[in-house]
């Protein structure tokens, strides 16, 4: 077996720098690719390298340029933002839809069989919250582009280490984290979980594909994890 071929999109943020260290550390992958605005670096500071990772530096504006990246096994997009931190709805919308989906767009377009992308648990194309309604939004562009697998991850609040502070998500993971014992008695979808399971799960995903589309959220995040074969939805 020659070994999976991946790009990975937002592998600088919370989830896609958890995504690319278990992809590396993974020998079911042979190379990985990540496009990014800039280099990276590693938990050191120092900048990242690896025998299996090849970067290549671009504006996200201007993915078409680099089409040739997207001939690839598997494509995952990372990418997301907020309102506060994008400045606008117009700059929120570029990012968690037009990304998003010109990407999956050029995946399709390449020939990648697996798209796998983060989404959020609350996303509906008729949602009258503006981010659930552009998640929606965005799931559905996806979908319809007819990958032979994707995959959908729909966390809650994330958990991590991030290099700016939220106070929204922070005062939410906290009043979920109290809220946890009630767990038992719903289906957990709303609790906060580690970025680093969501890249887990996606890393799971990725090796055990199945046809169809996945819709996965805490519960499925969590067995993905474990090493259990979540069906298409």
């Amino acid at each position: 077996m020659a070994g999976y071929h991946a790009l990975v999109l937002g592998g600088t943020g919370l989830i896609g720098q958890a995504l690319l260290q278990r992809l590396l550390a993974d020998p079911a992958w042979a190379q990985v690719t990540v496009l990014t605005r800039r280099a990276l670096v590693g938990a050191d500071g120092a900048p990242l390298t690896h025998p299996r990772l090849h970067q290549q530096q671009g504006s996200l504006d201007d993915m078409a340029e680099h089409a040739d990246l997207f001939s690839v096994d598997q494509v995952f997009c990372c990418l997301g933002t907020t309102l506060r931190k994008a400045g606008s709805r117009d700059a929120f919308r570029r990012v968690d839809f037009d990304y998003c989906v010109e990407a999956a767009r050029l995946g399709r377009r390449q020939g990648a069989e697996h798209f796998l992308v983060v989404s959020a648990v609350n996303a509906n194309p008729r949602a009258r919250v503006f981010y659930s309604r552009v998640k929606g939004e965005m799931e559905a562009a996806i979908q319809a582009l007819d990958f032979p697998m994707l995959s959908i991850m729909q966390p809650s609040l994330l958990l991590g280490d991030r290099q700016e502070f939220r106070l929204g998500e922070t005062l939410g993971a906290w009043s979920a984290r109290a809220l946890r014992p009630l767990a038992a008695f719903s289906r957990a979808d709303w609790l906060p979980i580690e970025a680093d399971t969501v890249a887990a799960a996606m890393q799971a995903a990725a090796k055990s594909p199945v046809p169809g589309c996945r819709r996965l959220r805490y519960d499925a995040m969590l067995s993905l994890q474990s090493g259990n074969v979540i069906p298409a939805a």
